[in-house]
């Protein structure tokens, strides 16, 4: 139950949340905002301002370049502003340049090639990619690969993996196009396809097999007050050592994990999208700043290996989510560069307005959505509501 008493207790537990979670974000933030700004000092581009958060400044600095370098008190987000932009949104604006003298009009983003304010656009995102994938393979290096070997141990009478055909000492090799390096992409591929027909490649004493698997569907409740719907097979692996000792790795093959893991987040992130919107999973699993700050602390519980895989983590997805084909959005930006090197001409300036205004439209209702959402989950773990 809520009590003045109970909120008070907890509140150090929650500025340390708090103060986890922002210091995750500042790092993707900061990471993704660069990518545009050094792209665009490149491509001689010339930058008015760098912010990290939203709203009135805290503190800054302006370089000798002329760019104002900011940390402002809505820290959920930054931007890079150009000189002829017309918003943080980075909107173009015509009228800016009229005001420009001749050598102010040089440093304009509108002025630029299309190649040029393409790879502005893109290098966000770009970083947050490159971001994610250094995580990982630096983390891989330091602390070593946990893998359980993907040889099955039990198999559950009666459960979709035994009704298929599976036994135990099967190798399994791959799931769809999946290639299985350890039994932990079992749990993973299984977990995220509940309700939906799997291939299961699988080796039995050196013969190739293949196997139609469809995972049951099971609904479990999450640690933060919300529930999901999982898959399960009833396998178990032969054994776990792999997962307790990790196993040395080479930079290359760390960068190779890197990479495979940063694209199994990406590739996850759409399926989840897609299971949402197909009804396959309930759209209140979707949460915002708080659930994510939740995480971060719970994670963040395990050391510094899990934290750092989670800022990894949160690197992918802030670059995919930024490449979603949303005006205001760096994908929204990507589309409207599309059209004009298809059409040989930008889209109208009215146009291109109804298109921001669609998209800050469409970016508002899933902010205030997501943050009910997570308020709902804070409300229930409070009170005990279910």
């Amino acid at each position: 139950m809520l009590t003045l008493a109970n909120l008070a207790t907890s509140m150090p537990g929650v500025l340390m949340t708090i103060a986890q979670f922002l210091v995750v974000l500042t790092i993707v933030v900061f990471v993704h905002e660069f990518g545009h700004f050094i792209v665009a000092r490149w491509c001689g581009v010339t930058v008015k301002t760098f912010s990290i958060g939203f709203g009135r400044e805290i503190f800054g600095f302006t370089d000798r370049k002329g760019t104002r370098w900011r940390f402002a008190w809505i820290p959920l987000g930054g931007y890079v502003k150009f000189v002829d932009d017309e918003n943080a949104a980075s909107q173009p604006s015509p009228d800016a340049l009229d005001k420009m003298t001749a050598s102010e009009r040089a440093g304009a983003f509108q002025n630029k090639a299309l190649w040029q304010r393409a790879a502005v656009v893109a290098a966000g995102p770009i970083a947050n990619f490159i971001l994610a994938i250094m995580v990982y393979a630096a983390v891989n290096v330091s602390f070593g690969v946990r893998t359980i070997t993907p040889v099955v141990g039990e198999v559950k009478a009666g459960m979709p993996a035994a009704t298929a055909g599976i036994q135990s000492g099967d190798v399994i090799r791959s799931i769809d196009d999946w290639t299985v390096e350890g039994f932990e992409d079992v749990q993973r591929l299984v977990g995220i396809n509940a309700g939906r027909t799997l291939k299961f490649g699988v080796e039995r004493n050196g013969e190739k097999l293949s196997f139609d698997v469809t995972p049951e569907v099971h609904e479990q409740p999450d640690s933060f007050g919300g529930t999901f719907r999982r898959g399960l097979i009833g396998i178990t692996p032969s054994s776990t050592d792999g997962f307790r000792d990790a196993k040395s790795v080479g930079m290359f093959e760390a960068l190779r994990l890197g990479v495979r893991e940063t694209y199994a987040n990406i590739a996850h992130t759409i399926q989840g999208i897609g299971d949402i919107i197909t009804q396959r999973q309930a759209a209140d699993q979707m949460g915002g700043p708080i659930l994510m700050a939740q995480v971060t602390a719970r994670v963040a519980e395990g050391g510094i290996e899990p934290l750092l895989r989670w800022v990894a983590f949160i690197s992918a997805n802030i670059g995919f989510l930024n490449l979603l084909p949303i005006p205001v959005l760096d994908g929204g930006h990507l589309v409207y560069y599309a059209i004009e090197g298809v059409m040989r001409r930008p889209l109208s300036r009215r146009m291109q307005e109804i298109g921001f205004q669609i998209g800050i439209a469409l970016v508002l209702m899933l902010m205030v959505y997501v943050n009910l959402n997570d308020l709902l989950r804070v409300w229930r773990g409070w009170t005990g509501v279910g």
